[in-house]
């Protein structure tokens, strides 16, 4: 039997901000960050890193991340392009980025709550035609005095409140469930309490959920051995948690539309995926706030196929509009993807990654 190692990249993985995963800070004034310092600390160590590590330079440089990321990733790739142009050193061989399941525009993100339910068939086409009516599509800040608007926001609540937002197939368990959708978008609504199942055994009787495999990483994250092996320095962080809730993070970033909208002037890469299922980031909400980007489709909505089975959907836009600059951005959405789209569709998002890093179609 022979195995064959596929190497797509080289890749960093950064804790950040500063308090998540094993990441720290010397003094008590560094754990206050915010989306824009904690994107220009990034990029000050992609920096340092590079000239530690110079034989990486001449390496394309993609930066990737996924749900919150929506909101900080496009502005490192604003802070390394602006760098690169002021001629900061070292010159980053920047080529592109990719975002999974994105946060980036609260208003859009959280409007888009309604039209996907009613496309995955939770709320009925009465509700929806009512609420368009009513609310006008708006489901973030809805007018408090509008009696039949509230009842419609009312009424679509009590129809998806207890559907899994992460992944609408999947069983939302009582004790390690993300809150229900909320009017107000919070990224904290995502954060399950894995401390709630750390019990002898993860098989507790009720439905499967998926929180339970996360029991095992800090099982891993926690052992003496494996510490050594990332060598992490001794006395830094006493016991890793999946989720730091203490963080004294400040959310100053409401919208990355205008990052995504400068970069288009850039002859860089954009892929853009979304899991189909996910309903705390719906697809619908992405692919508005990319069509609002006046891009160029150059092919329209078409089928990706990985082992001859549909994987998703894919669109390729670009902006030709400058002379001797292109930029390109690829929307996929993953058949069966929850938030976010990897853990629950792995071979699928390799294959896109893959062919995408090579510069094949979908």
């Amino acid at each position: 039997m022979f195995h064959v190692m596929v190497q797509i990249a080289n890749i960093i993985f950064v804790d950040a901000p500063v308090g998540t995963g094993f990441s720290y800070s010397t003094t008590w004034e560094g754990y206050h960050v915010t989306d824009t310092l904690s994107a220009a600390e990034t990029y000050e160590f992609l920096r340092k890193w590079l000239v530690d590590h110079p034989k990486f330079l001449t390496n394309p440089l993609y930066v990737a991340g996924d749900s919150f990321s929506g909101i900080v990733a496009p502005i490192i790739v604003q802070d390394i392009s602006d760098g690169n142009k002021a001629g900061r050193q070292p010159t980053m061989n920047l080529k592109g980025y990719v975002l999974g399941n994105p946060v980036t525009d609260s208003e859009i993100d959280t409007n888009s709550v309604v039209p996907f339910a009613h496309l995955k068939a939770l709320i009925s086409d009465k509700l929806y035609e009512s609420f368009m009516k009513n609310c006008k599509g708006e489901y973030l800040n809805p007018d408090q005095s509008n009696a039949s608007c509230m009842e419609d926001i009312l009424a679509i609540k009590e129809c998806i409140g207890k559907v899994h937002n992460a992944q609408i197939l999947e069983p939302a368990c009582k004790d390690a469930s993300p809150k229900p959708v909320a009017l107000k978008w919070d990224p904290r609504f995502l954060i399950a309490d894995d401390a709630d199942i750390l019990l002898p055994s993860p098989r507790v009787p009720g439905p499967w959920c998926r929180n339970y495999n996360y029991v095992y990483i800090y099982m891993w994250a926690n052992d003496e051995t494996v510490r050594d092996a990332l060598h992490i320095r001794k006395g830094t962080i006493k016991d890793w948690r999946r989720c730091n809730k203490t963080l004294a993070y400040s959310y100053n970033v409401e919208s990355t539309v205008d990052y995504h909208r400068n970069l288009t002037k850039k002859p860089y890469r954009a892929l853009i995926y979304s899991g189909d299922h996910d309903m705390s980031i719906p697809y619908v909400g992405t692919l508005e706030w990319i069509e609002s980007l006046n891009l160029t489709i150059k092919y329209d909505w078409e089928p990706w196929f990985v082992d001859g089975q549909i994987a998703g959907y894919t669109m390729l836009y670009a902006d030709n509009a400058q002379e001797y600059i292109t930029y390109d951005l690829t929307f996929a959405t993953v058949k069966g993807g929850g938030h976010t789209a990897p853990e629950y569709r792995p071979e699928q998002c390799f294959a896109m990654m893959d062919r995408w890093f090579d510069y094949y179609p979908l």
